[in-house]
């Protein structure tokens, strides 16, 4: 784990899902909001890695609050782009593991 990952151990909670050919990950970062522009320069930076383009959601609890996760999905998955894709995110974020 990296050094910044072990320093977070916690502060972003990952959720993974798949269905048959649909991934979805969601990053939930409600208790340390300062960590938002880092999960989005890590998604970022995992698209111009990959070359694929998932879509991007900010979750909200209300509507034109501040976002306290994001949530990235992959749709008619064929390919299996995802897991790739979500593997490389989470090790960026020092993520060892999603429940």
């Amino acid at each position: 784990m990296s050094e910044t990952g072990s320093k977070r151990c916690g502060q972003i909670k990952a959720y993974f899902r798949r269905e048959e050919r649909y991934e979805g990950l969601q990053l939930v970062f409600k208790e340390h909001p300062e960590l938002k522009n880092e999960i989005l320069k890590a998604i970022e930076d995992t698209i111009s890695e990959t070359g694929v383009t998932p879509a991007v959601f900010e979750n909200c609890e209300k509507i034109g609050a501040a976002p306290y996760a994001f949530y990235i999905e992959f749709n008619d998955d064929y390919d299996k782009e995802g897991g790739n894709f979500f593997e490389i995110l989470l090790k960026k974020l020092g993520i060892e593991k999603c429940g």
